[in-house]
């Protein structure tokens, strides 16, 4: 495996280990230079949870407080995430849950300031594609949850819309395996909203979908 692999190709392939479990993915992913979004965040940001999970959370990216602490989910809409999963009658311990894309990228007026959420791009999400499609090998859900338009598009490609399928069950080629999708909102876009209960409702909602869908 190389030090260092071109960052303007784009691509974490080089980095992706062969052989070995979650463990090991874990640790390679913490030297990934397959793009330029590592030089300016803390740490890589890898998927945790249940090995064998039945259901794959897959949001955006690290925020700020996962960037730091260095698992996903673990800042406010996490939390919201967890509450909503559980009102919905799955056990957060249960699932596992990524991201699109392993490096926090933010923009910053200067330093000390707070660190604003930059959407990533389609070619950075594509640079970290690799990631999550051994991450889809490896635990082989039964179902992923997709956690709003940048995770969506990229699963699904840059046409995604998740106002027009959440809450839907998709069935689609991801990674060249069959998989089984439900959309919804990020919880992040749950603590944006005016309407905040109304928005955390329809969260619940999509995600009781997923449950029954896992039967």
């Amino acid at each position: 495996m190389p030090d260092e692999a071109p960052e303007d190709a784009y691509t974490a392939e080089p980095f992706v280990p062969g052989r070995g479990g979650l463990p090991a993915l874990r640790r390679a992913a913490a030297d990934c230079r397959g793009c330029p979004l590592h030089r300016d965040a803390t740490q890589t940001v890898f998927g945790t949870g249940a090995a064998h999970a039945r259901v794959m959370l897959v949001g955006e990216q690290p925020g700020d407080q996962e960037d730091r602490q260095g698992e996903p989910f673990v800042g406010p809409a996490g939390k919201l995430l967890d509450r909503a999963l559980a009102e919905a009658g799955l056990d957060p311990a249960e699932a596992y849950v990524t991201n699109a894309v392993k490096h926090f990228k933010f923009a910053q007026t200067e330093p000390g300031k707070r660190r604003i959420h930059r959407a990533p791009t389609l070619r950075e999400m594509t640079a970290c594609g690799p990631w999550l499609a051994k991450e889809l090998e490896l635990v082989a859900p039964e179902l992923i949850v997709v956690l709003g338009a940048t995770a969506g598009k990229a699963l699904l490609g840059s046409s995604f819309r998740v106002t027009q399928v959440r809450g839907t069950v998709l069935e689609e080629e991801i990674h060249g395996r069959r998989e089984r999708l439900v959309p919804t909102v990020h919880p992040s876009a749950v603590l944006r909203a005016e309407d905040r209960e109304a928005a955390y409702r329809g969260l619940v909602a999509d995600l009781e979908v997923a449950v029954r869908a896992l039967g």
